[in-house]
């Protein structure tokens, strides 16, 4: 399975083909072409041809593809033409709740990302995340929260979402899956927020974020750089590892092996900064 680092995927709305290319120069690890959320119903169709347009034009161009979900009438459009363009790396499956779904996906050749979004997708996540396909699960918290009925953004809504990532990450885990990515923080204007929101994911586990606008992707791989004095403990922990011991002391803290592979984690993620 592959587990390259992604630190950002950035949507771009099919229905605007124009930012396409836009969007695959804007730095971000991966760029998704949206097919859902991001396209009115009645330009369902003409999303799917302008993303058909941009394939056949430019054959080296390599993005995942967020399908309309699979109750949708368009899903299967959708997938056919998934399936029938190299360029497209993989398959961002929103409201995954079943194992057919993703079977489904997976079933045009290419990997794919189940997006949890619903509680039916919370409950089926042991069997969604070991499916045969599955590279990498993502959270959307934003739809998560309409299908529970939680109050966006209270203490209360936050308790509940933390438990859901908990899952995701725990699901991640044990089936040998990439690093989960976390879901899009809304507020375009807001670095602040985009900032502790990423923090927030990463300090939990998450490899990264989804996002919707090219101005966050700078702002989520600084987010998710370790600071100065992190850097500096992981290199001097990996300096004194040199030495063989397999246990020893450093700041009056004992460093054992799996000290040394935190630091090592460190190190090669502050080896991805732009």
């Amino acid at each position: 399975m592959n587990q390259a680092i992604v630190r950002s995927a950035l949507f771009v709305p099919a229905s605007r083909p124009e930012r396409i290319a836009k969007a695959l120069a804007s730095g971000a690890d991966r760029v998704i072409v949206d097919l859902e959320d991001a396209v009115e119903e009645a330009a369902k169709d003409q999303a799917r041809s302008n993303l058909q347009a941009f394939l056949a034009a430019q054959p080296q161009a390599s993005v995942l593809v967020r399908v309309n979900a699979p109750q949708h009438w368009a899903h299967a459009a959708d997938l056919a033409l998934c399936q029938r363009h190299a360029g497209v790396s993989g398959i961002l499956l929103p409201k995954a709740e079943t194992v057919e779904q993703v079977q489904r996906a997976h079933a045009t050749g290419k990997p794919v990302w189940p997006v949890i979004e619903s509680a039916r997708g919370l409950l089926a996540l042991p069997l969604l995340a070991n499916c045969e396909g599955v590279e990498r699960l993502s959270f959307g918290s934003l739809d998560l929260g309409l299908d529970l009925n939680l109050r966006s953004a209270s203490e209360a809504a936050e308790q509940v979402l933390g438990h859901a990532r908990y899952a995701v990450l725990l699901h991640s885990r044990t089936a040998g899956l990439a690093p989960a990515l976390e879901g899009v923080f809304p507020g375009i204007e807001d670095v602040d927020g985009l900032q502790r929101h990423v923090q927030f994911a990463r300090d939990m586990g998450f490899g990264g974020a989804l996002c919707i606008h090219p101005s966050q992707v700078s702002v989520i791989h600084r987010a998710l750089q370790p600071s100065a004095t992190e850097l500096d403990w992981a290199r001097r922990v990996l300096a004194a590892a040199e030495t063989g011991a397999g246990v020893f002391t450093l700041d009056g803290q004992m460093v054992d092996a799996p000290v040394i592979l935190r630091a090592r984690a460190v190190v090669q993620m502050a080896g991805r900064g732009d």
